[in-house]
């Protein structure tokens, strides 16, 4: 689709209106199953040959023929790897999944969790986002799928036979895919994202959890190697490597000290290991401190390795008018500072990624970036300003780009739950809870609550009682808060959410799931017109 057409915007909207016949096939096929699993295969990928292999020309991504290829698209966050703010839980994904045994039981709560990723991410919504102009997917990945902690080095074929179809309906509809380990085993950083539940990594120090990592992705490797559909290996979503036991206001910020050696090593391991099975896929390897940092990375010592950053900033979040003067993240020098066009520039060619792709000229990949759209209603035209400008900065300079998220409940994504949906008018009150709680984390842009403001009060009288001048005062306050109200806070309220589907039938539990479905979700116009604009642009 062209956006010279007459009216480009409306024929993309319209395809969110599809029937759901995706959905309708995979419940067709679950007919006869209690516990609704569609999903049957074999242990390897067998492509159909709709695509062809991607892979890099010093700076450049390039097709089998070298011609030079732009990846532009969106990331599934929430699908095989759910977090709090995109599927309205509060918590982490693997409590929430034991909560929901415990208290609607088993077999219902498997269900439950197989309907949603069945709504989440399908078909249509692959044929929504090629008709968008979307050419690549980047698909986070959560490792209990394809493993269990008590069974290690055992894959799951259930887990990858749902990647399977996935990747069968991308390829069908010519949509290049990066395979995202986004929750590793052993927890790479601190956070929730990595379904992180108790602010301790174990990666970085523990051998076993290290070999673990590379198996994985020799298996990855082995059952995918011949398939073209996928762009690459996205090896490890923002590493931490040296706050392996909680953030504190010693170690988050500016005052983070990346363990090179750790990182280097484990990369190399693995691309070592891989190249062993598959010679020909892009390796994509993020930078240290959540994709941000890079110059300690070892200089490209393999081929097709394309590295990545997330390229967050305060103007896509604010608040504050864009152009014009935002508030600061908690770990800046400054409470507030400007953002405009040549400030945006600045922010992308002084930061290390880009910095070191053009030392080494090497392809570079926005892997995420963003704007949320539930803050303030009057800002939400500075937010699509800041987006807008953000993404032509990444075009004038030649980066791969992929927009964080495409699904959620209203915060950022492409498409959005309807307000009026069966699953929000049930979660409608938690989900005010936890925003009075500040239960997730990722939405520390919004205003003050009597709780939040209480636990940074509690935050600044704990470090007036240690004494120490050393703990700075705004960092002491985003540690504080995010350890209880998002970790213990979120865990707390697991309950809560589980029975809220407590006594709903499995047709009861599918109908409110549904509201998932790309058939009845909404779509941000302006964001699939800001994101259409750049996607229809040559190479």
């Amino acid at each position: 689709m062209s956006l010279s057409d007459e009216h480009p915007r409306r024929d993309i909207l319209k395809l969110a209106a599809l029937g759901g016949s995706a959905i309708a096939a995979a419940a067709a096929s679950a007919t006869g199953s209690r516990h609704g699993s569609v999903h049957q295969g074999g242990a390897t990928y067998l492509p159909g040959g709709q695509l062809g292999f991607l892979t890099t020309r010093g700076s450049r991504i390039v097709d089998a023929r070298g011609r030079a290829v732009r990846l532009r698209g969106v990331c599934v966050g929430g699908w095989m790897n759910m977090e709090d703010f995109i599927n309205g839980h509060p918590g982490a994904e693997h409590t929430l999944r034991a909560t929901m045994s415990e208290v609607i039981g088993p077999a219902k709560a498997h269900f439950f969790f197989e309907r949603l990723l069945d709504h989440f991410f399908n078909e249509d919504d692959i044929v929504f986002l090629r008709a968008s102009g979307v050419n690549v997917v980047r698909l986070p990945l959560n490792y209990r799928h394809f493993e269990d902690d008590l069974a290690p080095f055992t894959y799951k074929e259930a887990g990858f036979a749902r990647l399977d179809q996935v990747l069968r309906w991308c390829e069908k509809h010519g949509l290049h895919v990066i395979l995202d380990l986004h929750a590793a085993p052993g927890w790479q950083n601190v956070h929730w994202h990595c379904d992180n539940a108790s602010r301790i990594s174990l990666l970085w120090e523990n051998r076993a959890y290290q070999d673990r990592f590379v198996a994985l992705w020799k298996e990855f490797a082995r059952r995918y190697r011949n398939a073209a559909v996928v762009a690459g290996y996205n090896l490890l979503n923002e590493p931490c490597t040296s706050n392996n036991r909680g953030d504190y206001p010693w170690n988050i910020g500016r005052n983070y000290k990346p363990a090179w050696d750790r990182l280097n090593s484990l990369y190399r391991r693995t691309v070592s290991e891989i190249r062993k099975i598959d010679g020909r896929h892009i390796i994509f390897l993020e930078g240290d401190n959540y994709s941000t940092l890079f110059a300690g990375l070892d200089a490209p010592f393999a081929e097709h390795l394309v590295y990545s950053s997330h390229n967050y900033t305060a103007a896509g979040f604010g608040p504050g008018p864009y152009p014009g003067m935002v508030k600061s993240r908690p770990s800046a020098d400054t409470a507030t500072e400007r953002w405009d066009p040549a400030r945006q520039e600045s922010a992308f060619t002084s930061a290390q990624a880009t910095q070191f792709a053009a030392k080494y000229d090497v392809p570079l990949w926005v892997g995420e970036f963003g704007s949320p759209y539930n803050g303030a209603a009057g800002e939400l035209g500075d937010r699509y300003r800041a987006l807008d400008d953000q993404i032509g900065v990444f075009e004038r300079h030649g980066a791969h780009w992929t927009t964080w998220t495409y699904k959620d409940v209203g915060v950022m994504g492409m498409q959005t739950l309807d307000p009026d949906s069966l699953y929000i008018r049930r979660i409608g009150d938690l989900l005010a809870r936890k925003k009075a709680l500040g239960a997730d984390d990722w939405m520390s842009w919004l205003p003050g609550t009597p709780v939040k403001d209480a636990t940074a009060a509690l935050a600044e009288q704990i470090r007036q009682e240690a004494g120490d001048d050393q703990i700075e005062g705004r960092l002491n306050i985003r540690c504080v808060s995010q350890a209880l109200l998002c970790f213990y806070t979120g865990t707390l309220m697991q309950p809560i959410y589980a029975r809220l589907f407590q006594g709903m039938s499995e047709k009861e539990l599918d109908e409110s799931l549904s509201s998932f479905s790309i058939a009845q979700c909404k779509p941000n116009e302006r964001l699939v017109g800001i994101m259409s604009k750049y996607m229809a642009m040559p190479a």
